[in-house]
């Protein structure tokens, strides 16, 4: 479970109040969280979020120093740590080998490792050489398009009634942002997974899945939203490097 000095989303539960009152409310909330996946459908309440901007660094220039935290219901992200195991049994065998975050027994070393395994191998030959593009995509949660993301879970064989469960998640999600003492107007979005939600990170995950080479000379390993591309050139020939950098653009 939560840390009960974890702070509490907008609506004020904290942990410590679901661990002392968890006998009384479990039997409540086992009812409405059936309800919800009968109905693929999650309340208002649950979808608002509180953006607290946290520092990326010590001294601050820009607003893109700011790595924005969303704190939300702890209510619903006891229901989405159910929807996030049944989620991992289904897709776990699918997701693409060389994304390295967000899994057990995995990190950052463990593609460094990947990526040098690749090149040296491929140096043992005479004229080989390597070339390597460094991508770190910007605000990765927040471009997560809630419809494209249900089309690339139904290719992969989730029940369509959760994938429509996690659009209705997604969309019409009401924000604030909190700086100190000063709290902004509300906005509604659609776009995005926030940062802080239980099930974001699988969510990015299962979105960019799909995202691999199509060559076997060009290798592409992910932590997270970060990502290597390595191309093993042979013969001085760089097209499908090349290419497939164009299609990771795209």
């Amino acid at each position: 479970m939560f840390r009960t000095r974890k702070a509490p989303g907008p609506d004020g539960v904290s942990p410590a109040c679901l661990k002392v009152c968890t006998d009384q409310l479990a039997p409540i909330f086992t009812q409405i969280f059936n309800r919800l996946l009968v109905q693929f459908e999650v309340p208002h309440c649950f979808k608002r979020s509180t953006i607290i901007p946290v520092p990326k660094k010590p001294k601050i220039l820009g607003l893109n120093d700011y790595r924005p935290v969303a704190l939300t219901s702890v209510v619903m992200k006891s229901f989405e740590r159910l929807v996030l195991a049944y989620l991992k049994d289904i897709t776990g065998p699918l997701l693409n080998p060389h994304q390295f975050a967000y899994r057990a027994n995995r990190s950052v070393d463990d593609a460094v490792n990947m990526g040098m395994h690749y090149i040296l191998q491929h140096l043992d030959r005479p004229g080989n050489y390597a070339r390597i593009l460094f991508v770190d995509f910007s605000s990765a949660f927040n471009t997560i398009i809630p419809d494209l993301l249900q089309t690339k879970l139904m290719e992969i064989s989730v029940p369509t009634p959760i994938c429509q469960w996690i659009t209705n998640f997604l969309t019409d999600r009401q924000q604030q942002v909190r700086f100190g003492k000063l709290t902004s107007g509300s906005l509604t979005i659609s776009t995005g997974t926030p940062q802080g939600c239980v099930l974001s990170p699988l969510l990015f995950s299962l979105y960019t899945n799909d995202c691999t080479p199509t060559d076997p000379s060009v290798k592409l390993l992910m932590f997270a939203d970060d990502t290597m591309v390595i191309g093993l050139i042979s013969g001085g020939d760089e097209s499908v490097y090349r290419q497939e950098v164009e299609q990771l653009a795209v």
